[in-house]
């Protein structure tokens, strides 16, 4: 059962991306690179996606859901300050649909990451 973190937005929820979620991933991935004309540089595929985020664990990806439908993902892993002595969360990508944009839900995301950093204990969000 995916677990679905409340916010301050009626109607969205933040939850961790589950490996069922690897086709929307890619599917997040290509509406972004084609947002910013890049889509021809997408090579990654969902079994890359599934072995790299699932089996490895390199990274980590949000989904926010808007009235249960997935409307922007934040794809982010942790790097390392050896002047702090303590690991950080760069975040990579950050998406909302076009027509859910300028109701807060990125800003709603990105303070998830601040609050998700701080409870990790990381020196810094990048």
């Amino acid at each position: 059962m995916k677990k679905l973190l409340d916010t301050c937005l009626a109607h969205f929820k933040l939850r961790f991306a589950e490996i069922e979620d690897v086709s929307l991933i890619l599917s997040f991935i290509k509406e972004l690179a084609d947002y910013e004309k890049m889509l021809s540089e997408v090579v990654a595929t969902e079994e890359d996606l599934r072995r790299s985020l699932f089996e490895q664990k390199t990274a980590e990806v949000i989904i926010g859901e808007y009235k249960n439908e997935p409307i922007a993902f934040a794809l982010f892993f942790h790097n390392f300050s050896t002047f702090l002595g303590r690991p950080g969360i760069y975040l990579e990508d950050l998406y909302v649909k076009p027509e859910m944009r300028g109701k807060g839900m990125g800003k709603i995301i990105l303070s998830y990451m601040a609050k998700l950093a701080i409870d990790r204990k990381c020196g810094r969000l990048e």
